[in-house]
Formats: C-alpha cells, sequence, structure tokens
C-alpha cells in the first residue's frame, strides 16, 4: 500500500556534494537514502537526501561538521510503499 508523508529533502549543489552526503550519512549510521530530486524542490545536481522531518537537526549537524554544502532543505509530501498493511 503507499502513503502519503512528509519528508525533509535535502537538495544539493553538486552531485559531488549529494554522493558525499551519502557516504557520510551510510558511515556514521544516520537515516535516509538518495532519490531524484522531487519536482516541487529546485537542485543543481538532481539528487536529493530524503529523511524524515524530525531529522534535521542531526543532518545539519553532520553536514555542516564535514564542509558538505546543500542548497535546500525543504519538507515535502512524497508516496512512501509500506510493505505488510491492507
Amino acid at each position: 500500500m503507499r502513503v502519503r508523508r512528509d519528508f525533509l529533502v535535502v537538495s544539493f549543489p553538486t552531485t559531488a556534494a549529494a554522493m558525499a552526503c551519502e557516504e557520510l550519512c551510510h558511515g556514521r549510521g544516520l537515516p535516509g537514502r538518495m532519490i531524484p530530486v522531487p519536482s516541487q524542490v529546485s537542485a543543481g545536481c538532481g539528487l536529493a537526501w530524503r529523511v524524515l522531518p524530525e531529522e534535521r537537526g542531526d543532518i545539519e549537524a553532520a553536514l555542516a561538521g564535514a564542509g558538505i554544502p546543500w542548497s535546500g532543505m525543504d519538507v515535502v509530501g512524497l508516496w512512501e510503499l509500506v510493505r505488510g498493511q491492507a
């Protein structure tokens, strides 16, 4: 079943910044995943990091600490596949 949920979408000015975010988050065990930039958000590279809105502080701090530039953080309603529910 698909449900619409709010997610924080972090966009990046370059693909290198997006890939650095992914590596950083995986390495530190931070939640989220890389997605194509949704149509509601504009970004230079076409990639974005999707995470729950309540994780904003952790993601912002991690990116700032690692010197990874981001171009926007927007809360956007996105569809999510939920397994095991009827």
